[in-house]
């Protein structure tokens, strides 16, 4: 949510960290803020459904039982830390960004997955305009995730020949993951190394456990909202630490 650039709603509630929830009763007299519960896990089972309690007094027309709680979680993202957001922008431009040449025999070697993370793998090519477009969602995900048990992979669809082109697009983004181009022009072979259901059209994207087992593939453009969740719900990265 955007509350605009002088933040003025967001600062009349007075969020602390996400979530914060706040409840009114009918009349928008503020009720009760804080917490929904007493538990961050999801598969957890909460002691105290503060928030859903709030919510049953008022609608039997009576006092909230508990009208304020702390919270726990993320910090809001105020207008203020945008110049956190460019220190970070400047710090990822001088990691360096590497192509390294792959043939199937090491598609399929990474496909198996030995490591014991979750991997995110996206097949593209600097001559599709979805594969570019979406490219830079993928690098915020690594960005997100990769200081837990997970690790993005992106193999380049491009001729051999164009290796410094692709090269040239992942350092425009600091895409300081793991990059790989195809080593042969044979596109069919790229196919079969990387997934035989995958029909051939880019871009193309996977998730895999760490026994080689595919639990997420995408032929065309991601929804990066939907691949975040497919990431944090992996029994390999989960909601929290």
């Amino acid at each position: 949510m955007f509350d605009g650039d002088q933040e003025v709603s967001a600062n009349a509630y007075g969020p602390i960290a996400t979530p914060h929830v706040f409840i009114f009763d009918k009349d928008r007299i503020l009720r009760y803020q804080g917490r929904i519960d007493d538990i961050e896990k999801p598969t957890g089972t909460p002691k105290n459904n503060d928030a859903r309690n709030a919510i049953d007094a008022l609608l039997a027309g009576k006092e909230v039982p508990v009208k304020t709680t702390k919270v726990f979680g993320c910090s809001i993202k105020w207008h203020e830390k945008e110049s956190h957001t460019a220190q970070a922008d400047s710090e990822w431009a001088t990691h360096p960004v590497t192509l390294t040449t792959i043939d199937s025999v090491g598609i399929r070697n990474l496909i198996k997955n030995n490591p014991d993370k979750l991997l995110l793998i996206n097949v593209w090519a600097t001559w599709c305009g979805p594969c570019v477009n979406e490219f830079p969602s993928l690098v915020e995900i690594n960005r997100m995730y990769r200081l837990r048990d997970f690790q993005f992979i992106s193999i380049s669809a491009d001729d051999p020949s164009k290796k410094d082109k692709a090269l040239k697009m992942l350092q425009s983004l600091h895409a300081a993951n793991t990059n790989y181009i195809f080593n042969t022009d044979d596109k069919y072979q790229l196919i079969d190394a990387v997934d035989p259901k995958w029909d051939g059209a880019l871009p193309y994207t996977m998730l895999v456990e760490p026994d080689g087992k595919i639990v997420y593939s995408k032929q065309g453009p991601i929804d990066p909202q939907e691949l975040k969740t497919k990431v944090v719900d992996d029994k390999m990265v989960g909601r929290y630490y």
